[in-house]
């Protein structure tokens, strides 16, 4: 088709044999949107096509993800809200003409029955992706999963269980839950060697870390376990190995010790306590 098609947010521009989305960058434009910036979806991986009546004088065409497609979509499994649902263009009312144009154009290019894909087909966001949780600082290189604990929001069993590294060969899929749908949201690790074996809470998993309140908002822990969900299942059957923990980043290190000095000056860490875990950190550089 070769055209574009400009909304709130976004602009669709429709290929031969995709739709190459651009998000906007503006204030308004949900944050999810901007750290996305770009994605081309394939046609073979949109189910259909829909067009119907949106808020406040506006329509809305959404293109249907096909199942199993998109990792983005299969790591949300639902929980975005609509406002957040990078398939949605807004548009004012008065295209709704166009819009139907479109939404018609797009549907007879389809050539797929709706089934499950088989791989995912749109591309993952890319790595290497980080961001700071409630309890820890997870870290992915697109080989491994690295969750760092901060001294206060971890759990006991999860400083004894020490900082976690995660190969993706050893991982069999990620849950992600929205910090914008339940009390609590969170990333776990799905490992192969101990399915079934998991804590019950997330909290007490150190395959786990813990989001809320304004640690690991949705535009940045969604991407993140989407990233991840794709190269476990790029990985395939690739068999179950162990690496070692890698090297302190100085820059994670020194942000601990910083978060660290603020407990001791409001008095939660006593002067020994400080001294001896800070000389552990330096001590891992």
């Amino acid at each position: 088709m070769g055209d574009v098609l400009a909304g709130f947010h976004a602009t669709w521009e429709f290929e031969s044999d995709s739709v190459r989305i651009r998000f906007e960058r503006g204030i308004r434009t949900p944050k999810l949107f901007q750290s996305l910036g770009e994605r081309r979806v394939p046609l073979e991986a949109i189910a259909g096509v829909t067009l119907t009546p949106g808020r406040r004088g506006t329509v809305v065409l959404r293109a249907v993800p096909r199942p199993g497609a998109d990792p983005l979509m299969e790591a949300a499994a639902g929980q975005l809200k609509e406002a957040s649902d990078p398939y949605r263009l807004v548009l004012p009312a008065d295209r709704e003409t166009l819009a139907e144009y479109y939404a018609d154009e797009l549907s007879g290019l389809l050539t797929g029955d709706g089934d499950p894909a088989e791989r995912f087909l749109v591309a993952p966001p890319e790595t290497p992706r980080q961001f700071k949780a409630y309890d820890g600082k997870a870290s992915f290189d697109g080989k491994a999963v690295s969750f760092r604990w901060f001294w206060t929001g971890a759990s006991s069993a999860k400083w004894k269980a020490g900082d976690q590294s995660f190969p993706v060969t050893g991982l069999s899929g990620v849950a992600w839950r929205s910090p914008e749908v339940f009390d609590d949201g969170h990333l776990r690790l799905l490992r192969r060697e101990a399915a079934g074996e998991q804590p019950s809470q997330p909290d007490q998993d150190p395959a786990a870390v813990v989001f809320g309140l304004g640690y690991g908002p949705v535009h940045e822990s969604l991407p993140f376990a989407a990233a991840v969900l794709a190269a476990v299942r790029a990985a395939g059957a690739a068999p179950v190995t162990s690496v070692p923990a890698p090297l302190r980043d100085p820059a994670d290190i020194a942000e601990r010790i910083r978060h660290l000095g603020e407990l001791h000056r409001a008095g939660l860490v006593t002067d020994e306590e400080f001294s001896s875990k800070k000389a552990e950190l330096l001590a891992e550089l």
